[in-house]
């Protein structure tokens, strides 16, 4: 941190000198910490990357979807050199080395390539195990991992409905399954409940998937999985009663508490008043052994992912910086890393997830650690569209051995939490409970494309305790709920050194079980009573669509027209206001804006400027981000609720999306 001091007295003193008052220091970024540097790609590689693996000599192996694997030998050097070790296979979305071989899984098989005669190639391509596969476009195949016991494990994507294209369908065994193949070709159905399980890997040996937003998933996730567990998808069950399967659940369970409300000519959409079910609660049900998996940490949707990648360790023992043994999350929409705290409570994981490393060149899709203790990220796009704007992409991740200020770690405790920091932090600062807000709230379990959040609650923080070090402090909050996602933002925080603000200002904690124990034993601040809320007219349902924009836009007569300029309020000075493009911009890329919307082209969700023809107000904006009306867009993947969103950011987007009307 020498470094920063150093840099922010210099530029004082270059202010001085040029006689130009100082607007205070330049805070780090990301980047002062964690660099991202690009790995030269010959021309005519077409390095979608699907699998990225580490060779035993140092090399980086790299999959492709369009079926070769390459071997970069090098691969730090300005100049690496890439040699096809395999090619004319179909669509390999994972790959792994084994005893220095390597192993990949295509669209219908795990496939093991061999260089018999040594001359770097493969010219044996031998099966390993193949499975069905109807020849649906979404039936992709991911993996393989290899497992504590040297098996491997790969998982299936679901198929969809060609009218109902929202619903996930399993068409053929094993689609929304983990299975665990042998080296020998022995294959055991291990899990179900899957929709897209890109995202998967081993943690301390034990296996972990994770999902993405879409029918029945409410947002992203990771989760622990074992044998016979069933993850909340419940198209997999179709083959549930095979002998075979270890998975107790059935669909009738299921659909016995939750409507699957499966019409295909009918898309299920969130419904207000509808029961509250989440799959927390549908984890508690008392149908025995059989029960759905809770995630051990979700992922917020637009916060922290849109669409779940690899799940990697970061075994360097400290060569990458203050989280080792920590878990790096990969998320191909949002070209980003997440970074995810686990512990075991009362037996199972749970944890906090926190923001790490955006600005990927190209969606992120698979992670390897290099012999030299740098991240190989493989990013694709792949036509499903990322906020990285190239169509592939090869990094390395690089710590720079600057530490960060961050929230290390966060624990829970019987009456709160327990936040770790990676510096000391100015304990003044920390001990101001204004300094803190906590939230909490949970997703629908429902066959509704992803989920608005819902029984959201602000949570008291009756009192802050530094320890002694500076390093935690535990914070005593009210209304812990099992099951929960808390929002735990340390916004007021400052480092002891520096002052820091905290780089990455919030920690998303899931709360599956509060643990038993001691509680604080420091002085607390009284309870106070809950304002009582007036309800709020919803401008957002009143907002433009297609049937009323052009009554809305103006007034029928002139005599109407005279009589709203008469009445009309004075314009306020948020509507003179001017955003520029650059700041409007950076606003919609820290809220992930732009992983479903473009300027001018159509994406995931309208274009801007398609947005600015409907002449929506700018209350009408913020109520439409909060709380979206699909009906409005029915041609568009339904938008999740943005409420995580403040309003004056989302005032800045709407006065620059209002002026795309020029």
């Amino acid at each position: 941190m020498k470094f920063l001091s150093f840099l922010f007295l210099y530029l004082l003193a270059a202010c001085h000198l040029t006689g130009q008052e100082s607007t205070g220091p330049v805070l780090p970024t990301e980047d002062t910490y964690y660099r991202i540097l690009k790995v030269p790609i010959p021309e005519g590689v077409i390095l979608e990357a699907g699998g990225v693996c580490t060779m035993p000599n140092g090399s980086i192996a790299v999959s492709t979807r369009r079926g070769e694997v390459w071997i970069i030998a090098n691969p730090a050097s300005s100049q690496p050199d890439y040699r096809r070790f395999a090619s004319g296979l179909h669509e390999i979305l994972g790959l792994a080395c084994k005893n220095g071989e390597l192993y990949c899984a295509q669209r219908g098989e795990l496939t093991k390539l061999i260089d018999r005669n040594g001359d770097g190639e493969a010219d044996r391509y031998e099966t390993v195990y193949a499975w069905p596969i109807s020849g649906h476009y979404h039936e992709y195949s991911f993996g393989p991992k290899v497992g504590a016991d040297g098996s491997f494990f790969v998982t299936g994507n679901v198929s969809f409905g060609n009218s109902d294209w929202w619903s996930g369908k399993s068409i053929v065994p094993w689609r929304g399954w983990t299975m665990k193949i042998t080296e020998d070709g022995k294959m055991e159905p291990f899990a179900a409940g899957m929709r897209s399980p890109c995202g998967i890997g081993t943690v301390d040996g034990e296996f972990f998937y994770g999902d993405n937003q879409g029918d029945w998933m409410g947002s992203g996730f990771i989760s622990h999985i074992e044998r016979g567990d069933f993850a909340g998808h419940p198209a997999s069950l179709n083959w549930a009663d095979r002998p075979e399967s270890p998975v107790k659940m059935r669909k009738e369970l299921v659909f016995k508490q939750v409507n699957p409300r499966d019409e295909p000519n009918s898309k299920p959409e969130y419904i207000k008043d509808e029961p509250m079910t989440t799959i927390y609660e549908m984890g508690r049900s008392t149908y025995q052994d059989k029960q759905i998996k809770s995630p051990a940490v979700w992922l917020p949707h637009g916060i922290l992912g849109v669409s779940t990648s690899e799940i990697i360790t970061d075994d360097t023992k400290g060569a990458f910086g203050p989280f080792a043994g920590q878990v790096l999350v990969g998320d191909q929409g949002m070209s980003k890393i997440a970074r995810v705290f686990l512990e075991k409570v009362k037996g199972g994981y749970q944890g906090a997830s926190f923001d790490f490393r955006s600005s990927f060149r190209s969606g992120v899709l698979r992670m390897s650690w290099g012999t030299d203790n740098a991240l190989y990220v493989g990013g694709t796009n792949r036509g499903w569209g990322s906020t990285g704007k190239e169509p592939y992409a090869l990094e390395r991740l690089i710590w720079t051995g600057q530490t960060p200020f961050e929230m290390k770690a966060v624990r829970a405790m019987p009456d709160g939490f327990e936040i770790e920091f990676t510096q000391a932090v100015d304990k003044a600062s920390a001990e101001k409970i204004a300094h803190y807000a906590v939230t909490s709230y949970a997703y629908k379990y429902h066959p509704v494309y992803g989920s608005p959040i819902v029984n959201f609650e602000e949570n008291a923080i009756r009192g802050a305790k530094v320890s002694a070090d500076g390093m935690r402090v535990r914070i005593v909050v009210d209304g812990l709920r099992e099951g929960y996602i808390h929002d735990i933002k340390p916004e007021g925080v400052r480092s002891a050194g520096e002052k820091l603000p905290l780089l990455h200002g919030a920690a998303y904690y899931t709360l599956n079980a509060i643990p038993d124990g001691a509680k604080a034993d420091f002085p607390l601040v009284a309870a106070k009573p809950k304002p009582k809320s007036t309800p709020v007219k919803d401008p957002g349902s009143a907002a433009n669509t297609p049937d009323n924009q052009m009554k809305e836009a103006r007034p029928s007569t002139a005599g109407e027209a005279a009589k709203d300029k008469k009445t009309a309020p004075a314009k306020s000075a948020a509507t003179k206001q001017v955003v520029t493009e650059k700041e409007a911009l950076t606003l919609l890329t820290k809220h992930t804006c732009t992983a479903c919307h473009k300027i001018s082209e159509r994406a995931v969700g309208p274009a801007y400027t398609e947005v600015a023809k409907r002449k929506y107000t700018t209350a009408q904006i913020i109520a439409l981000v909060h709380n979206p009306k699909p009906e409005h867009w029915p041609d568009y993947t339904p938008m999740a609720p943005m409420q995580h969103v403040p309003k004056k950011d989302i005032e800045k987007i709407a006065i620059w999306i209002n002026s795309l009307r020029k």
